[in-house]
């Protein structure tokens, strides 16, 4: 989702040569395959946007392969980059790898101050050892190697698995499937309080574009929206969006997560960009993106 949205994002920036690979083509976790393409196309800037993600039932269910995963594509693709010449790496981190119980709104140096979240602590871990070696490469080599963390994103691409998405995408699709079924009801993980901020994966690709522009960045800023909602809400927002009436149940049984994940964008903001891409507006685009992925044989539920 994140990649083909900077593809799309650096169609209008002229001038750039964009070198892709799929991960049929590519496995980043093979560091001979990974050095083997570093050593042939030896590109100057690189922009990180693989990892292995999913929702709570994901990461409690998968914890060794969330860790070990991320691990090896991370390790494999800085170093090639640094032994190639690469001489810019954004990193794409996470919000939901800050502390449990962070100070509200979330800060860029809430970051190892306290526990994380028991249930996505093995991709924290990860993704907090990528985005600290970014961090050293550029203390100790002189490179530019700096993160982006961007909160909770959706968009076209998104991931759809009724087990293992994220949960705008999963809401999407039980929703649209409860409507289509004639359901009386659909049913929510934990209580709905818990909030979550939102951001739509374009304006993650502008950020993006925006950062590598910067001659001086962070070396890891937030990417967010500074506005939440309760899980309980964004189940009515989509219900609304997708036409539903039926009424939405909560299973208290489940885990909640994280109470809340708002970030602080101050840092970002004073760089000169902020979000163009408002929720309601952000989410109809994606639940219309949603129905011609599905007619067209071509959703993403793996």
């Amino acid at each position: 989702m994140v990649g083909s949205a900077v593809c799309r994002r650096l169609a209008s920036e002229p001038g750039t040569k964009l070198i892709t690979r799929s991960r049929a083509e590519l496995d980043l976790c093979d560091e001979r395959q990974v050095n083997e393409f570093f050593a042939e196309h030896r590109p100057a800037t690189v922009i990180f946007a693989s990892a292995k993600v999913g929702g709570i039932h994901a990461n409690k269910t998968f914890p060794v392969e969330f860790l070990t995963d991320n691990l090896r594509q991370e390790l494999a693709t800085i170093h090639a980059s640094y032994r190639n010449g690469v001489k810019r790496f954004l990193f794409l981190g996470s919000t939901c790898i800050y502390p449990r119980l962070a100070k509200q709104p979330i800060k860029e140096d809430e970051l190892l101050a306290s526990p994380l979240e028991l249930t996505n602590e093995a991709y924290a871990i990860a993704k907090i050892a990528g985005l600290k070696l970014c961090q050293y490469f550029r203390q100790q080599y002189g490179v530019l190697y700096h993160s982006a963390m961007p909160t909770n994103l959706y968009g076209p691409g998104d991931n759809y698995h009724p087990e293992h998405s994220h949960v705008l995408p999963g809401l999407i699709r039980r929703i649209h499937e409860a409507k289509a079924n004639g359901e009386a009801s659909v049913t929510i993980w934990g209580t709905g309080t818990p909030r979550r901020e939102f951001l739509h994966v374009d304006d993650l690709a502008d950020a993006i574009i925006h950062l590598c522009q910067l001659d001086n960045p962070p070396d890891w800023v937030n990417v967010g929206t500074s506005t939440d909602v309760s899980i309980f809400e964004l189940a009515k927002l989509v219900a609304s969006t997708v036409g539903f009436s039926g009424e939405i149940k909560t299973d208290t049984s489940k885990p909640d997560g994280t109470p809340r994940k708002l970030t602080d964008t101050t840092l970002l903001k004073s760089t000169g960009w902020s979000p163009k891409i408002g929720l309601h507006e952000g989410i109809a685009a994606t639940y219309r993106d949603f129905l011609k992925e599905q007619s067209s044989g071509n959703l993403r539920s793996k």
